[in-house]
């Protein structure tokens, strides 16, 4: 499925329209029981995440195990997607590793047109920031899909690099997880203004008041991969400035979520698949190297995700 992209400003246009109503979808990847693919299930989950109104779709990202899809697991991936969306909202793939793997992958999302892709962070070494720059340059020589560039783990922009990623041609964006907001604030200041910033902290919700008091409101939300109802009516609130609302929820489900999430690391994707599987989606297992829940964790989560579906009027 090949498509002409609709171009940089266009596609930075519908995301800005996108994420002032609703969350960033980032879809988890279905697998059979014996870690193989499962298309169907991923055809069917990517559904009910479109059904529940979105901002726009972030396919075989983090949560999406990129990290662990082959070429052709992606190429059915990102296709499929493209193929739910059917234009109502955008379609933003995940590509990474070096800059020459990040571009096979690139032209594989063109190629099932994709609107646009998340750089996720090199692979291991850290760079220099003439280095981190210049990952982009590469990709975007070689690529017409808009770029968002993510910065987490070992991939950190100045004001200065941040200046010199916004001026090429296909750098529509920056997705920030380290939650520094002092650097985030200078990023934003140094920034054109048409320049898009997501917050893509770990379980954003947490942070998103503190993000949206430096100019960056719009967040990916991986409760929104398994309990939209919870996702929705956090965002509903947060924008209304229903602050009682955001605080409930935020005390008695997003933090105790997070308190999970942080005994055992890779849980940040673990986690959110086990929910998923609570609420009857098709997405199997995770792959190594990561691992699914223990059976006290997963207690846990089935208790947790409970109450949290009772606090805004939704069950298991």
């Amino acid at each position: 499925m090949t498509t002409v992209s609709a171009g940089p400003v266009a596609v930075a246009q519908r995301l800005r329209a996108g994420m002032t109503g609703g969350v960033l979808s980032f879809p988890l990847t279905a697998f059979r029981d014996d870690g193989t693919l499962d298309p169907d299930g991923f055809r069917a989950y990517v559904a009910e995440r479109l059904a529940a109104a979105p901002g726009a779709v972030f396919p075989a990202c983090g949560t999406g195990e990129f990290f662990s899809l082959d070429e052709d697991e992606y190429r059915q991936v990102v296709t499929i997607t493209v193929e739910e969306a059917a234009g109502s909202v955008p379609v933003v793939a995940g590509t990474g590793y070096g800059w020459a793997q990040a571009v096979r992958f690139a032209r594989i999302a063109e190629d099932a047109g994709a609107d646009a892709l998340l750089v996720l962070p090199h692979y291991l070494v850290a760079a220099p920031q003439d280095g981190l720059v210049a990952q982009l340059e590469q990709i975007t020589a070689r690529t017409p899909l808009p770029l968002i560039a993510y910065q987490r783990g070992q991939v950190a922009f100045t004001a200065g690099s941040l200046r010199r990623i916004a001026a090429l041609p296909n750098v529509i964006g920056l997705k920030d997880g380290h939650s520094d907001l002092d650097r985030l604030q200078r990023l934003t200041l140094a920034a054109p203004e048409d320049f898009l910033f997501f917050n893509g902290a770990s379980t954003a919700e947490i942070q998103a008041r503190a993000y949206a008091t430096v100019g960056v409101p719009a967040y990916s939300s991986a409760v929104h991969a398994f309990a939209p109802e919870i996702a929705g009516a956090f965002f509903t609130a947060l924008r209304d400035g229903d602050h009682g609302t955001v605080d409930k929820l935020l005390r008695e489900f997003y933090v105790p979520l997070v308190e999970l999430r942080d005994r055992v690391p890779g849980y940040a994707v673990s986690l959110v698949k086990a929910a998923a599987r609570l609420r009857g989606h098709r997405v199997g297992p995770v792959r190594a190297p990561l691992t699914d829940p223990s059976p006290a964790d997963l207690a846990a989560l089935t208790a947790l995700l409970t109450a949290g579906l009772d606090l805004v009027g939704a069950s298991l």
